[in-house]
């Protein structure tokens, strides 16, 4: 492997990272409606567990309402079941024809409470961004030892890698901070 690919492969691991950090934001309550939030949502439909997306239609009726149409309407009973079962802390209403989830202003309790969610979750990415230069300077070790690398070859390349490791660490803790704020907003 060259230094090059090295570098290649640990920014794509990184935004990997900031990517499932981003994808984990979207599951967390903010106090609105959010329909992303009913992407973990699988419906037992006819035996296979179905994502809820694929057999309804899903909509924001104001800021604190989802709701669920279910092209087939006879699955109505195993569309609420599943909203329960996917524990959002929301409990789903059915007229018979749809469902809907009315989301509760967040108290101030609970809003600290996510941001603690938000923080760990901040912290579990930079966790996985410094592992993964930790895996870059390993193969540069390796690189350097097969390829008799000059001292400040090394010396630049390592100072690359920490250079990368604190724009993506930067990154997580803007989107962190833009959680939060977006959590702590009534």
């Amino acid at each position: 492997m060259t230094t090059d690919a090295m570098f290649a492969s640990g920014t794509d691991k990184m935004e990997k990272a900031i990517n499932q950090m981003k994808k984990e934001f979207v599951s967390i309550r903010t106090g609105r409606a959010n329909p992303m939030i009913l992407d973990k949502v699988l419906v037992e439909y006819y035996g296979v567990p179905t994502p809820l997306r694929q057999l309804s239609q899903v909509s924001v009726q104001d800021g604190t309402t989802i709701v669920i149409a279910p092209y087939d309407k006879t699955i109505l009973k195993e569309v609420e079941k599943a909203i329960s079962k996917a524990d959002l802390g929301i409990n789903p209403n059915s007229d018979g024809i749809v469902v809907r989830l009315v989301f509760p202003p967040l108290t101030s309790d609970k809003r600290k409470e996510i941001c603690k969610d938000v923080k760990k979750v901040c912290e579990d990415t930079k966790v996985a961004i410094r592992n993964i230069r930790r895996d870059m300077t390993d193969e540069l070790k390796k690189i350097e030892k097969a390829e008799n690398l000059p001292e400040d070859s090394v010396k630049d390349n390592q100072d690359k890698i920490q250079k990368l490791t604190d724009k993506y660490i930067k990154i997580s803790d803007d989107l962190a901070a833009e959680k939060e704020k977006e959590v702590l907003t009534v």
